[in-house]
């Protein structure tokens, strides 16, 4: 496990793991259900990643949007690499959606909607809460399978 792996949470925000690759649930929640997906390689350059890891990752990005629309639809999805204070290669995965989503009583907007998103703009969830969302997008996930 590699500063950036940790960094996110592994393996407690683990949601799917291959030999290259590891999808977890982002703590800071910029919009409902945003993940990491997270190299397991200790590289910081994509230019890094072995022909095996980038194949890998065709597989695994569709097992993310299947389990990401299972959980709630979403309008657009964003895959962002930025690697600026998390070195390791990563990409954080945003589901986007044009209207307010609700979940445990909490209200997940999207200020940059339909732009950019604003990673600074995040929805705190009470521990209670964090952990019923992981079990459902855990879930979500298992039925992608």
């Amino acid at each position: 496990m590699h500063a950036t792996q940790k960094k996110f949470g592994y393996p407690e925000t683990l949601l799917h793991e291959t030999e290259h690759w590891c999808v977890l649930l982002r703590p800071q929640q910029v919009t409902l259900a945003a993940l990491v997906l997270c190299a397991t390689a200790d590289v910081t350059a994509m230019g890094g990643l072995g022909r095996e890891a980038w194949a890998d990752m065709a597989s695994v990005t569709l097992r993310i949007e299947r389990a990401l629309h299972l959980f709630r639809p979403y309008d657009k999805i964003n895959y962002l690499a930025l690697m600026m204070v998390d070195p390791h290669v990563h990409f954080h995965v945003l589901p986007r959606y044009s209207s307010p989503q609700m979940f445990a009583g909490a209200d997940f907007t999207d200020p940059g909607w339909p732009g950019v998103p604003d990673l600074k703009s995040a929805t705190t969830l009470a521990e209670q809460s964090r952990v019923q969302l992981h079990a459902d997008v855990l879930n979500a996930f298992r039925r992608a399978g």
